[in-house]
């Protein structure tokens, strides 16, 4: 009898739990959301973060409010979302830089990219291009190979810093090809593809965005992207899988996380309001226009992809010895 009761009592309680989370996904939202970007105003990661702010406002009926939080190559946004309270109302732009490459290059970081975060739904990507300056004669992915492996240490690959998505892709591509380029960072984008331009270094590695414009006017050539499919900004550069490299569709992404327990319902909803979002058409435009793919995928989705490309960046930069002085 005994065992019946605290078997009853323990129901009882389970129920209890369940009714009140059920009760706060009800009333969720009461009142405006927060999202931290980890970047300052201007570029990309703002770009994504403010338009689906100004969406995902419209659609739960409370305003959510762009807080950027830059510096400390994205930690310190990352740790003031990791240390937020897990009731709906924080929600933070991760991207793959932040949550699976900074933990590979920087020790006695505040945060734990695959604990302390509830995944919601990938939001974007940016892919990254390999080209090269136009008057280099190197026609294809096959060619550039070529050109390296006869020249082994001497021909250079630019990009934005050690440590970046463009540096690490320029190193995942050496590793697939056996292409042996000599890695050459420059202080952000600009430097890097001025360098390129101006014939400092015959290949560049960089974004869709900043590269595209170049390659448009003739001044670079594209010979891949990192992404499964081909862009319409660049119709004529291969994808990864069309120039022979599958293993080479990295594209960075940015997505929405919570702090870890969050409640579901409160997951849910986020990830269907970010569907909705991802397929209309506007968002389409405005975002590819710009040279950033639209995406979305479930929570469960979402966490297998940070752990996979946690786990790729890391042997990426093990086996490249990448270090940040």
């Amino acid at each position: 009898m005994r065992g019946l009761r605290r078997m009853a009592l323990g129901l009882l309680g389970a129920a209890c739990v369940l009714a009140a989370s059920s009760a706060q996904a009800q009333a969720w939202p009461a009142r405006p959301l927060k999202l931290i970007v980890p970047f300052p105003p201007g570029g990309a990661a703002d770009t994504i973060g403010r338009y689906y702010a100004e969406q995902l406002g419209q659609a739960l009926g409370q305003p959510v409010v762009v807080d950027n939080k830059p510096g400390a190559g994205t930690a310190i946004a990352a740790e003031a979302a990791a240390r937020a309270a897990p009731d709906g109302y924080t929600l933070s732009l991760a991207t793959s830089g932040q949550l699976t490459i900074l933990p590979h290059l920087q020790d006695k970081l505040r945060f734990d990219p695959l604990q302390d975060f509830a995944p919601v739904s990938l939001l974007a990507s940016v892919p990254n291009v390999v080209a090269v300056n136009a008057k280099f004669p190197a026609q294809s992915v096959a060619e550039l190979v070529a050109a390296a492996k006869a020249q082994p240490n001497k021909l250079g690959y630019s990009s934005c810093g050690t440590g970046t998505l463009c540096h690490l892709s320029g190193e995942l591509f050496k590793n697939l090809t056996g292409a042996d380029l000599l890695h050459v960072p420059y202080k952000g984008s600009a430097p890097a593809i001025a360098a390129v331009l101006g014939g400092e270094v015959p290949v560049a590695v960089d974004t869709l965005a900043v590269l595209a414009p170049q390659i448009q006017a003739g001044k670079l050539r594209g010979l891949v992207l990192t992404a499964a499919q081909r862009s319409p900004l660049l119709p004529g550069v291969p994808s990864a899988p069309e120039a022979g490299l599958p293993a080479f569709a990295t594209a960075g992404w940015f997505g929405i996380v919570l702090p870890a327990g969050a409640p579901a319902p409160v997951v849910e909803r986020l990830q269907r309001e970010i569907a909705t979002i991802a397929r209309a058409p506007r968002t389409v435009q405005e975002l590819e226009a710009k040279g950033i793919m639209v995406e979305h995928n479930t929570p469960a989705a979402f966490a297998e992809l940070i752990r996979t490309d946690h786990a790729r960046w890391g042997r990426v930069i093990k086996d490249s010895d990448v270090r940040i002085e």
